[in-house]
């Protein structure tokens, strides 16, 4: 390649030659080049619809300026004859090249290309040109696909680092401006400085898949070599200084050489940019202020894991996609490796650890190593893991970035403990050494373990591979005497696999066997050696889902686990029964600020049974007040239906100054998932009985009866991304004075010109009303919340600023009209649309029909400053059934307002993207 640089249009001119190889056994027709950079073309592309399927605004409201794409000027062959090529809409990242004959094996064919590459900006994948005038520049160019299993590999770029090169040998020339420097990670063959404006660097690579190129005006990198390689890194660390950079870089490559194998290339870059794709997860990403680790091993931790990265992905000739799980086990396999050789007593919360302030809390004694297994469990409990053996663009981000990686790690160190024979570790190297000479998939290296294995492996693929089976073991009878110990086994979820068993005295470990229980009568004996307690799985080796039931004390066969109070959060602590307390405050209008205390069993892993229960002190009434719930989850491993959780709660709080009410809530909940984890698609059956007892109030004077019990069934169904969202909602409640039967569908749509909008439609009816108020009605403007489902500050109020909170729910308008009920039917439209920005224009229409009154019309216009959508918003009303409103006295209180304080609610914006 031949290319120049233009800094100022954001652009590389390329004429590139390119020699094609027919290394397969087929007679090829076309060759396919991957065109990832086109992939930035528009808003349309997959990699558009994976950003909006991950809620990142920042690429579809781009300007067209930061948008990149490849402009193909010519491509001819080797008789500079044009060839016919052909990129879809669908998939604009790759082209399909017609050659004019047949390629047979071993025979090979010229392209010529001249192209334009618009480079796209940094912020949308930390690779492109930056605001400093540079460029980081990855997958920017044309290259050939990989061919396997006699096709080429026609993936879409989606941001996952996993681009399917053919392997290949590189010659580029690079043309830029004389005040800018060069990083990549090719050999750099000459340097031509004879025109006063540019400089012409020439590289070069042998049997690569790709490589990266970092175009700077200052040159931040800077080079180490111990001799075994050139590593040039740029990771920020202002605080350590160049000895202890080396002195780092020195051991990591050191290590790495020594126990995966010989890099075969010279040089090797460790970005900054690399770094922020995939950092590594964990409270070393707190600012260095509140930081528990030194500056010195955040640094380290930080360069061990992009190291390894880039070390892998230049060396191992798989394909990124499909074999993903391998690069990933390799990769925290051998951070696990160099963390026991190099800082084996560091735990995970670093010099918190040492706190006596921490010393009661179990996460403060897991090592680093052992997190890795948490954040896969978070996963496994909320029954979202997949297989590892799935393609990598099937995940979910948070499998994809965290526990799936984590996982494949912790399981080829599961799997060396129970070989414990170093067969791990030669069979890394033996497969790595293979990639130097062959293309290579997961099943080479599957091959290796297995021939090294004294031991049947099978297990190890089938279940902890490619199936999202979980283990789980308890014991089942315990005996001892003086000299044995003799226990059965239960296995939980029928799931194969095998599990050590350790005998301790005093916290210390005095034996350790592997058991393999196939059969499930099975009885094990050993010998005892003092042992005060025996426990399964006690190092956490295997991917256990449940730790709680693993143990077993010798002293008392029937002991239970003694209670232990945690302020706040705390890791699972098999050996306690946690119950955790925070202060908690909480606020409406009759009951004034309202502190109290929560006590709970929610640990940072989800569990079946949880319990909530948090008493609180009204200050305005002087009273007692509070809620509790108690919840059980059933989780189904293999169904869409793949939770059911079961609940009860109770709500104690003021409805009106001088009046209380107590809800309880026993409710049902069915949720269903579609099989593709990655589809945002969401459906809910919900069936409760709300049961509401009320004081008497000489403040309502509503005729509705003050205690009532209804039965509410619902469905609903949610489609939501950045760019599209669609839900569909009914309900059904039945009690002895009424039913009422509704629906509600809502539409969200963000257009091509940024413009939004947001429709909804509500339609209810009652099939019997016996009742003398408008209690139960449905609301115009806003719900009377009989149900008590809705965080109101002053559910009562009728005027003044607390009657402005406004609830998206039922007729929706925003304007308070009158008739403000329906008793009989009610059918409303709500539309809105973006003008700025949040800045937003609304219009409500509606028909509501009461008894013994003629159908009313319902119309309402105003703006809408949508700064949070459903948290935050703001509604001024501008012209309804009431006239000009902006124009009318006290128009102060005609302005409705969205406020949610509820900390889960608002969490959820930013966890969409990763579940």
């Amino acid at each position: 390649m031949e290319v120049a640089v233009n800094l100022e249009l954001k652009t590389l001119n390329i004429k590139q030659d390119l020699t094609f190889y027919n290394t397969s056994n087929d007679s090829l027709d076309s060759i396919v080049l991957n065109d990832w950079n086109n992939a930035f073309v528009d808003k349309n592309t997959p990699l558009a619809r994976r950003f909006s399927d991950e809620f990142y605004r920042g690429f579809h409201l781009a300007k067209a300026a930061d948008r990149g794409k490849t402009t193909i000027l010519s491509l001819t062959d080797d008789n500079a004859t044009a060839l016919e090529w052909e990129r879809t809409e669908k998939n604009p990242d790759f082209i399909i090249v017609r050659l004019n004959r047949k390629i047979a094996p071993n025979e090979k064919v010229d392209l010529h290309l001249t192209y334009i590459a618009k480079i796209p900006n940094d912020k949308f994948t930390h690779f492109g040109f930056d605001q400093n005038g540079g460029m980081a520049l990855k997958n920017w160019f044309v290259s050939p696909a990989r061919y396997e299993n006699h096709d080429f590999i026609k993936y879409n770029n989606f941001n996952l680092d996993d681009i399917a090169n053919a392997v290949t040998d590189y010659e580029v020339a690079i043309k830029i401006p004389n005040q800018y420097f060069i990083a990549t990670d090719l050999n750099s063959i000459s340097k031509d400085v004879s025109n006063p404006d540019y400089t012409v660097y020439s590289f070069s690579g042998k049997n690569r898949s790709d490589f990266s190129l970092y175009i700077q005006r200052q040159n931040s990198f800077r080079t180490y070599d111990n001799g075994l390689i050139e590593v040039s890194t740029d990771l920020k660390s202002k605080k350590i200084n160049e000895i202890q950079k080396a002195v780092i870089v020195d051991r990591v490559v050191s290590f790495m050489e020594g126990f995966i194998g010989e890099y075969p290339n010279d040089k090797i870059t460790v970005s900054q940019a690399d770094y922020e794709r995939n950092p590594f997860y964990g409270l070393n990403q707190l600012p260095s202020f509140i930081s528990p680790f030194s500056d010195d091993f955040i640094f380290e931790i930080q360069f061990l894991k992009t190291f390894l990265n880039n070390y892998l992905k230049n060396s191992l000739r798989l394909d990124p996609r499909k074999d993903n799980w391998v690069y990933d086990a390799i990769q925290i396999y051998a951070m696990m490796q160099y963390m026991e050789e190099h800082h084996q007593d560091q735990k995970m919360l670093g010099r918190l650890s040492n706190m006596k302030l921490f010393s009661s809390y179990n996460i403060t004694n897991l090592t680093f190593n052992e997190q890795y297994s948490y954040y896969y469990m978070l996963m496994a409990r909320k029954n979202l893991d997949q297989p590892l053996g799935d393609p990598k663009n099937t995940l979910i981000k948070f499998n994809e970035q965290i526990a799936s990686k984590y996982r494949a790690g912790l399981s080829l160190s599961y799997l060396d403990d129970y070989l414990n024979h170093n067969i791990v570790p030669e069979s890394i190297k033996e497969f790595y050494n293979l990639n130097k000479i062959a293309q290579s998939n997961r099943y080479d290296f599957e091959k290796i373990l297995t021939k090294k294995s004294q031991k049947d492996i099978d297990w190890f693929f089938k279940t902890v591979i490619d199936s999202r089976d979980i283990i789980d073991y308890k014991f089942n009878h315990v005996s001892r005497s003086a000299d044995s110990v003799s226990f059965s086994i239960k296995n939980k979820t029928g799931n194969y696999a095998p599990i050590p068993v350790y005998g301790t005295k005093k916290n210390q470990v005095v034996f350790k066997e592997w058991i393999e229980p196939k059969n499930k009568d099975s009885v094990y004996e050993f010998a005892r050696k003092n042992a005060d307690k025996i426990v399964i799985n006690l190092d956490n080796e295997v991917p256990e889902y449940n730790q709680r039931n693993n143990w077993k004390s010798l002293k008392h066969l029937t002991l239970n686990r003694p209670i232990k109070f945690n302020f706040a959060k705390d890791l699972e602590d098999p050996n306690y029964n946690q119950i955790l307390y925070i202060p908690t405050i909480y606020y409406n209008y009759y009951d004034g600020l309202t502190p109290g205390i929560r006590f709970h069993n929610k640990t940072i892993l989800d569990k079946p049974f949880n319990f909530d229960i948090n008493p609180a002190f009204s200050s305005k009434t002087g009273s007692l007040s509070g809620s509790s719930a108690f919840s059980w989850n059933q989780y189904y491993r293999n169904s869409t239906l793949f939770n059911v959780r079961y609940s009860l709660s109770q709500n104690y709080f003021h409805y009106a100054p001088d009046a209380t009410y107590l809800r309880l809530n026993p409710m049902v909940q069915f949720r269903i998932r579609e099989k593709d984890f990655r589809d945002n698609r969401k459906q809910l059956i919900m069936a409760r009985q709300i049961i509401v007892n009320r004081e008497a109030s000489d403040y309502i004077t509503d005729n509705s009866k003050p205690n009532y019990s209804i039965f509410n069934a619902r469905y609903s169904n949610t489609k939501t991304e950045l760019i599209n969202h669609f839900s569909f909602m009914t309900d059904v409640q039945f009690a002895g004075d009424f039913g009422k039967v509704s629906g509600e569908i809502e539409y969200r749509r963000l257009f091509q010109n940024n413009k939004k909008l947001n429709l909804r439609l509500f339609a209810g009816t009652f099939m019997y009303n016996t009742t003398n108020s408008d209690y139960f009605s449905f609301g115009l403007d806003r719900p009377t919340d009989y149900l008590f489902d809705y965080n109101l500050f002053g559910r009562s109020e009728s005027t003044g600023f607390f009657s402005q909170q406004y609830v998206i729910a039922e007729g929706g308008f925003k304007s308070q009209l009158q008739p403000s009920y329906a008793n009989q039917w009610m059918t409303t439209l709500n539309a809105s649309y973006a003008v700025w920005n949040w800045v937003e224009l609304y219009g409500d229409i509606g028909f509501m029909k009461n008894k013994h009154q003629s159908e009313f019309f319902a119309y309402d216009t105003g703006v809408r400053l949508n700064l949070v959508p459903d948290y935050f918003e703001l509604y001024f009303p501008v012209y309804s059934n009431n006239g000009w409103e902006i124009t009318q006295t006290k128009y102060n209180e005609k302005i409705r307002f969205i406020i949610t304080f509820s900390p889960k609610t608002l969490v959820t914006l930013f966890t969409r993207k990763w579940f």
